[in-house]
């Protein structure tokens, strides 16, 4: 397997740490990978490597504002932010490395992030890839976070989590804080699924802790070409979880999405 080429972008003001695989295969669409709520590149391990080596695709990983070794997070976040990462970030990172119509992986936040940039810019996107996508805020999400914010404070959870971010209070906080401001229970992306006209790939968990097949089946019912996969003994992180099987379903779709170039 190819491995990633570290760097650093400046981005909307801010540095964010990337990571470039170079395609093995070449006229293939970029996949460029969007990570969870508390995630980073470091937090997608070997995932991107394989994918890259499945699909023969260039691939581009990034963390977010706040999250890995970017810059630090200054304050708390506001209701939009996840917005404002698909308005503005995302459209940067891309002019940024000249990727044109990538195929948007996105995983939890990075799912939602995927789903409003394919709204706001359906032209723009080849397709999309969701591991258990937010469009609005479930009681059982609520819940969860609100458990995870006790585990943080009372088990070994930010040890696990530092290897993973250069400040992991910072990028804790910033995340779980938002979830929990009672603001943040009206969000809701609904309002972007018509707009999106390429083909979806939404894959979840059956155990996942964190949302419900609500999510998809709205996802689904507003969007021409969504594929639903549920996944058996599978929690929120499919490509951990279930990496297989989420592998080979992404390799499937990405070589649709080629054919149809």
């Amino acid at each position: 397997m190819s491995l990633p080429e570290a760097g650093f972008a400046e981005i909307d003001g801010r540095r964010l740490e990337t990571a470039w695989i170079a395609p093995a295969r070449p006229g293939l669409p970029t996949i460029v990978m969007l990570h969870e709520g508390l995630g980073s590149i470091a937090l997608w391990k070997d995932f991107p490597e394989r994918l890259a080596a499945r699909t023969g695709c260039g691939v581009l990983i990034y963390s977010r504002y706040g999250h890995g070794a970017s810059t630090l997070l200054e304050g708390s976040r506001p209701v939009e932010y996840m917005h404002h990462e698909a308005e503005v970030v995302l459209p940067a990172v891309l002019r940024h490395f000249a990727i044109q119509r990538p195929i948007l992986f996105g995983h939890s936040d990075g799912g939602s992030i995927a789903l409003i940039y394919a709204g706001f810019r359906p032209d723009a996107v080849a397709g999309l890839i969701l591991e258990a996508p937010h469009v609005f805020v479930e009681d059982l999400t609520v819940a969860s976070i609100a458990r995870v914010k006790e585990l943080y404070r009372t088990t070994e959870l930010a040890g696990r989590l530092r290897r993973y971010h250069y400040d992991v209070d910072q990028t804790f906080w910033g995340w779980n804080n938002i979830w929990l401001d009672p603001r943040f229970k009206m969000w809701n992306i609904e309002k972007y699924l018509s707009a999106i006209r390429c083909p979806i790939l939404a894959i979840q968990g059956e155990d996942d802790e964190y949302g419900t097949r609500a999510q998809l089946d709205a996802i689904a019912a507003a969007t021409p070409a969504t594929e639903i996969v549920l996944l058996a003994s599978c929690g929120h992180s499919p490509h951990r979880d279930q990496a297989a099987a989420t592998l080979e379903r992404s390799a499937g779709f990405v070589e649709a999405v080629a054919e149809m170039r």
